[in-house]
C-alpha cells in the first residue's frame, strides 16, 4: 500500500520515536511512504529554542518532500502556529489540504492508508479519499504544556471514532480508547533490539566523557522536560550519593521550553551532557552502571510507556524506574519504586548486583521489537479496498 504517515516528530530528531521506526518498517515491507514531520501544536514560547525550530521549519518549507530511505519521502510543512484559534486552523486545513494532495499526485502516491499520530488530524486534514485510517496513540498530548487542550480533547474524539483502527501504546489509553472505538488494539512501545544490543558487545568503547566522570554512573536517555522528569528525585538522589555520577543525555526542554533545571545544575554530580547521536547510543549505555527513568506522575506520564525501557533492557543495563502504571507488568525484570526513597534504595540494590537474571531481561527485550510490534499491527489494519468503497465494504 502507498501509505501517508502523519507524525508528531521531526524525521530528523535525533532521538528516535514510534513514528520513523514505524515509517521504516512501512517501508521495508515494499510500502512507499509520505512521512510529514510535526506541525506543531504546542503554542510557541519566546524562548532562543522555539525561534529556531520556526527558523528551520521555513528554511524546510520551501523544499519538495525529500527521500530519505528507499521509498520514503519526508514533508516539511509550515503551519501558522497558535493552533487554538479556529480561523487558524481553518486556514492551515486548506494548506495542508492542498499541499497533501498535490505533492502526492507529483509523488504517484494512491490514497490507501493514513496513519496518524496527531490528535487533531481531522481539524487539520481531509482524510476520507483514504482507503484506511489508522490512528496510533502513543501519548496523552493534550496534557503537555501549551496545548489546545480543549480543542485537542473535542478533536481527538473525532478522531478516535472515525479512525478504522486504533493502536494505543499504554493500558490506560486503550481504556478511554475503547470506550470510543471498540476496534482499539494494546501494543505497548518497543525496542530496536539488534541496535541497543551492541552495547553488550566487546567491540563497543565507552565514550571518553563518560568514562571520565567519577564513581558509579546512574544515567538517563530521553527528553528533559519538565512534565516528564522528575527532579526533586534527581536532586534528592545526588545529595544522598555525591559518590555517584548522574548523567542526563538528552535536550533540555524538550517538547517543554519552560523546562528550567537550575536547581540541578549547582550539584557537581549531576552531569548534562546534551543529545548524542542515535548511533552512539548503545556505547553510553554500556557505560552505565545503572539505567534509570525517574519519571513524573501525572496525566502525561499516566498514559505514557517509555521507550527506553526495553532499550536499556536490550542493552543488559540493571533499570530503575517509577512506578508507571504502563510498567507495572514489568516488575520481575527493573525495579519499579513507589517513591523517591525507594527509587534510591532500588539504584543501591542495583549496585550491588541484586537485579533479575540477565538473560530474563534480555529475554522480555527480544519480544518487544519493531519488526514484530509492526507485523502484528498490520495483521489488523483492514485490507486494502479501493478508495471510496471501503465503507460499503464493510456494510
Amino acid at each position: 500500500m502507498d501509505v501517508v504517515l502523519l507524525s508528531t516528530a521531526d524525521w530528523d530528531n535525533p532521538f528516535w520515536t514510534n513514528k520513523q521506526h514505524v515509517a521504516v518498517e512501512l517501508a521495508r515491507r515494499g510500502h512507499r511512504l509520505l512521512y510529514i514531520d510535526s506541525l506543531g501544536l504546542r503554542r510557541p514560547s519566546a524562548s532562543a529554542q522555539d525561534f529556531r525550530r520556526i527558523a528551520n521549519r521555513l528554511k524546510k518549507a520551501v523544499r519538495p518532500p525529500q527521500p530519505v530511505r528507499e521509498r520514503i519521502w519526508v514533508w516539511s510543512p509550515f503551519v501558522i502556529p497558535f493552533q487554538r484559534y479556529a480561523w487558524v486552523r481553518g486556514l492551515n486545513r486548506r494548506l495542508l489540504d492542498w499541499g497533501l494532495r498535490f505533492w502526492m499526485w507529483r509523488l504517484g502516491l494512491k490514497p490507501e492508508l493514513f496513519w496518524t499520530y496527531n490528535p487533531m488530524t481531522t481539524r487539520l486534514f481531509r482524510d476520507e479519499q483514504f482507503a484506511c485510517r489508522v490512528y496510533h496513540c502513543v501519548d496523552e498530548i493534550k496534557a503537555q504544556p501549551g496545548m489546545p487542550s480543549e480543542e485537542i480533547e473535542r478533536a481527538e474524539l473525532e478522531l478516535t471514532a472515525h479512525a478504522d483502527v486504533c493502536f494505543v501504546t499504554a493500558e490506560h489509553l486503550l481504556e478511554t480508547r475503547r470506550a470510543i472505538n471498540s476496534n482499539t488494539h494494546y501494543f505497548p512501545n518497543v525496542a530496536d533490539f539488534a541496535h541497543f544490543e551492541k552495547a553488550r558487545e566487546a567491540s563497543t568503547a565507552v565514550p571518553d566523557d563518560l568514562a571520565a566522570l567519577p564513581g558509579k554512573k546512574i544515567g538517563f536517555i530521553g527528553a528533559i522536560s519538565g512534565y516528564k522528569v522528575d527532579f526533586e528525585l534527581l536532586r534528592k538522589m545526588a545529595e544522598c550519593h555525591p559518590d555517584w555520577s548522574i548523567v542526563m543525555i538528552g535536550k533540555v526542554g524538550e517538547g517543554d521550553p519552560w523546562t528550567d533545571v537550575s536547581s540541578l545544575q549547582n550539584l557537581p554530580n549531576i552531569h548534562f551532557v546534551g543529545p548524542r547521536a542515535y548511533d552512539t547510543l548503545p556505547a553510553y549505555l554500556k557505560g552505565f552502571d545503572v539505567a534509570i527513568l525517574p519519571s513524573m506522575l501525572n496525566e502525561y506520564t499516566r498514559g505514557m510507556f517509555p521507550m527506553k525501557f526495553f532499550e536499556y533492557l536490550a542493552a543488559g543495563r540493571p533499570v530503575v524506574a517509577t512506578d508507571l502504571h504502563a510498567l507495572q507488568a514489568y516488575g520481575h525484570v527493573a525495579h519499579l519504586a513507589r517513591s523517591h526513597d525507594d527509587f534510591i534504595a532500588g539504584v543501591e540494590a542495583a549496585l550491588r548486583g541484586e537485579v533479575p537474571a540477565l538473560e530474563q531481561r534480555l529475554d522480555v527485550a527480544r519480544e518487544q521489537t519493531y519488526e514484530r510490534r509492526t507485523e502484528r499491527m498490520l495483521a489488523l489494519v483492514p485490507k486494502y479496498v479501493p478508495a471510496g468503497t471501503l465503507a460499503e465494504a464493510q456494510a
